[in-house]
């Protein structure tokens, strides 16, 4: 039993935090986010503060962010110049002319093509520094890599260390490229991979320069290191920034999954899902494949986008809610009590719905 106290003028009131925080804000970010274990001044000219305001040099510089095919990240204009995973997000919309590259395309299973994979990876750090190149050479230096620990949106596509270690190399501000890695842990962070935040499975040499997270974590934000943070009050800013009743109650939902040890829950639960869906890729070999995973966070390709919804209406009917992404993807996102008697009742509902539309 986990009990949190909070004063209702938490819920009752929501402050214009950027102006008016209340007393306890730092606390509660203390106790919630940062208790995850995770975080040349130059005076500004007249000149850059008049162009800023028309949008042009020198106040607004013409930089770039590269990102990656079958990304996401959001639907405001600058979120959309980073985001390639479905035409309908941009449609009618104009976006920055950033670049875009190949984000690793595994063959699984992985063990069974070792090479091919390490070879794919190598293939999209080359386009990832050629583009960098390209793109100061046009006089729009890129400023920042953005990418995902595991592709949602896009079709849960994965990569390995390796690569991810590989963009950090490519991407330290000590270099003369000055460029940031921002990893995205919207729909990663929050323990559903087995560790608090997904990008913690790649054991960086050094962490990224800005993380952001949402979803699951109850509020929307981003932590970074300290060269990152802005020196200026209104830089990062708008009227609420946060809401406390959303920290508190994501205080609350931290200490269970501490105290209850809900991590080491999904690194016992996450082996015998994404087995069960190995075994099924098995027994249907022509309908499912590319059974894969981080933690319980896993993902199954079916032949076809019509096959996939078809499973997924099937299995709503059977009171099992399941999610598609990608061309043809099944994700899984179970809840991090999930127990192996959780899985076995999924996958018998999964087994007769496969076995009906295989017959």
């Amino acid at each position: 039993m986990y009990v949190t106290v909070f004063e209702p003028s938490t819920f009752v009131n929501r402050p214009a935090l950027g102006i008016y925080p209340p007393a306890d804000w730092v606390g509660r970010l203390q106790a919630a986010l940062l208790s995850t274990e995770r975080r040349d001044d130059t005076p500004v000219t007249p000149e850059e503060m008049s162009s800023s305001k028309e949008g042009q040099p020198l106040g607004c510089p013409n930089l770039a962010v590269l990102s990656f095919n079958n990304s996401f990240y959001d639907r405001t204009v600058g979120c959309l110049g980073i985001t390639h995973s479905k035409y309908i997000h941009k449609l009618d919309f104009p976006v920055p002319d950033w670049p875009v590259a190949r984000f690793p395309a595994l063959k699984y299973p992985l063990e069974d093509h070792v090479r091919e994979n390490q070879e794919e990876e190598r293939r999209c750090l080359t386009m990832v520094e050629e583009l960098i190149d390209a793109w100061n050479r046009k006089g729009m230096p890129v400023a920042a890599v953005a990418v995902e620990p595991i592709q949602g949106e896009g079709g849960d596509n994965m990569a390995s260390r390796d690569f991810f270690q590989g963009l950090r190399d490519i991407t330290p501000l000590w270099r003369w490229r000055g460029i940031g890695l921002l990893v995205d842990e919207v729909q990663n962070g929050c323990g559903a991979t087995g560790l608090f935040w997904a990008h913690e499975h790649f054991r960086f040499s050094d962490t990224p320069y800005v993380v952001t997270f949402s979803k699951k974590m109850l509020t929307g934000g981003f932590f970074s290191k300290e060269s990152f943070v802005p020196k200026d009050a209104f830089r990062v800013f708008n009227s609420w920034v946060g809401d406390p009743s959303k920290a508190a109650l994501l205080e609350a939902v931290v200490k269970v999954i501490k105290g209850d040890n809900l991590l080491d829950r999904v690194k016992v639960t996450d082996q015998h899902l994404l087995n069960g869906l190995k075994q099924m890729q098995g027994k249907y070999p022509g309908l499912i494949s590319n059974a894969r995973g981080l933690g319980t966070h896993c993902a199954i390709d079916f032949k076809d986008a019509a096959s996939r919804d078809k499973t997924i209406a099937k299995l709503r009917e059977r009171g099992v809610h399941m999610g598609a992404c990608g061309a043809a993807t099944l994700r899984l996102r179970p809840a991090l009590i999930l127990e192996n008697k959780h899985v076995d009742i999924f996958m018998e509902s999964f087994d007769r719905v496969l076995a009906n539309m295989n017959s």
